[in-house]
């Protein structure tokens, strides 16, 4: 049998690890654009409240499932902001998005069990899945339609033996937000087969050209969607590890006896910050917002200003997947950019077979930094 470890390796992408390392060991000035990662700190109101709840004494265990005044603010956020109706009981607070994407795989994928990844995607799925004793199916969606969601290619790959589909919109790593009918057809077809259709969310606070709606919202099935999001995108709080699934109250309740044997609760300390987050001023959210929104604009302009590259136009997060029109492998291209030119990129093969040479850039920099950036990319597109 297998070992945990045996199984994560089975589906490494360490393609994307490998230019974090490179990069932390290079003595030089680089451009970062491969980190996932806001680039501003936490609100000061947010961490004032930390330090408040840890001076007074909050720094015990909490109940498995969070504490009920943030499971009631994280109900209140997922209706105010995204119109998906949950109860407090039916969210489980967990240790940032991450703990959230594995409870709902544990809870959903038995061994032998398909998981279904409309891909390029995020690579934890792959292992997520694995650590299940499942099966990870990675589902191409088509580069030449910008990687929308193609329903026929999801239900083609639907079976018996689907346990759930990860649906990540905005996407990570192409930013790309999938069509509301497709949604609704391929949630529709998943409950067909009894399957559960996992929307990760965590992005959907930086949706810029359409209204932020979750999933659960857009179906008639949303008793077969678990919705995890979580503080570390929206509210620059990655470091808090604070995060939610929200769902159908028995799959909740079996999440919640996960949990209690694998972290037993989020930090206390840090559901206090997350409280202050969701219920207090919005102004610093909306600045970060702002300025990702104009990132955004300025990454679009910049690559249809350089010849031999491109990207679909990123609806959502904070990334750009580029098509670059040089030869090699997509990590070969990111070493050659890093060592020639000083800027890193994550390599796209790290996000699965359709995310074959091309490279994921990151705009949670600020303009001077993704204006250097483009121009050392620009620079090696013209010396080739």
């Amino acid at each position: 049998m297998a070992t945990p470890t045996e199984r994560v390796r089975a589906v490494d992408r360490s393609s994307i690890r490998v230019m974090f390392d490179l990069a932390e060991a290079t003595d030089r000035d680089l451009v970062r654009l491969e980190v996932g990662e806001p680039d501003f700190d936490t609100p000061e109101h947010v961490v004032d409240a930390a330090a408040e709840a840890a001076r007074a004494g909050e720094t015990h265990y909490t109940s498995n499932a969070g504490l009920p005044e943030v499971r009631e603010a994280i109900s209140g956020t997922m209706a105010d902001r995204f119109d998906v109706e949950v109860a407090a009981d039916e969210v489980v607070v967990t240790n940032g998005g991450m703990e959230a994407l594995l409870l709902a795989v544990l809870s959903t994928v038995g061994p032998g069990e398909e998981l279904l990844i409309p891909s390029p995607s995020w690579p934890n799925y792959w292992a997520q899945a694995k650590l299940a004793d499942g099966v990870p199916v990675e589902v191409p969606m088509p580069a030449d339609e910008g990687y929308s969601l193609d329903v026929a290619r999801v239900t083609d790959a639907l079976n018996e033996n689907t346990a759930a589909v990860v649906l990540c919109s905005p996407s990570n790593p192409t930013g790309r937000m999938y069509d509301e009918s497709a949604i609704r057809e391929v949630v529709a077809a998943a409950a067909e087969y009894d399957a559960y259709v996992i929307a990760d969310e965590v992005y959907l606070g930086l949706a810029y050209d359409r209204d932020p709606t979750g999933i659960a919202a857009l179906t008639g099935h949303p008793d077969h969607v678990l919705t995890v999001n979580s503080c570390s995108k929206t509210y620059a709080m990655t470091g808090w590890r604070v995060g939610w699934l929200c769902g159908p109250g028995e799959i909740i309740d079996e999440v919640t006896k996960i949990h209690e044997s694998t972290t037993s609760c989020a930090s206390s300390v840090a559901q206090y910050a997350a409280l202050a987050a969701l219920t207090g001023p919005q102004e610093p959210v909306e600045a970060m917002y702002e300025a990702f929104r104009e990132r955004r604009d300025y990454v679009v302009d910049r690559v249809d200003g350089i010849e031999g590259l491109s990207c679909p136009k990123p609806q959502g997060a904070f990334y750009a997947f580029l098509d670059i029109d040089v030869e090699g492998s997509s990590l070969d291209v990111a070493k050659e950019l890093l060592t020639e030119y000083g800027v890193v990129l994550a390599p796209g093969d790290g996000f699965g077979d359709a995310g074959a040479g091309k490279l994921r850039l990151s705009f949670a920099n600020s303009l001077d930094r993704l204006e250097l950036g483009f121009d050392r990319i620009e620079r090696a597109l013209d010396e080739r």
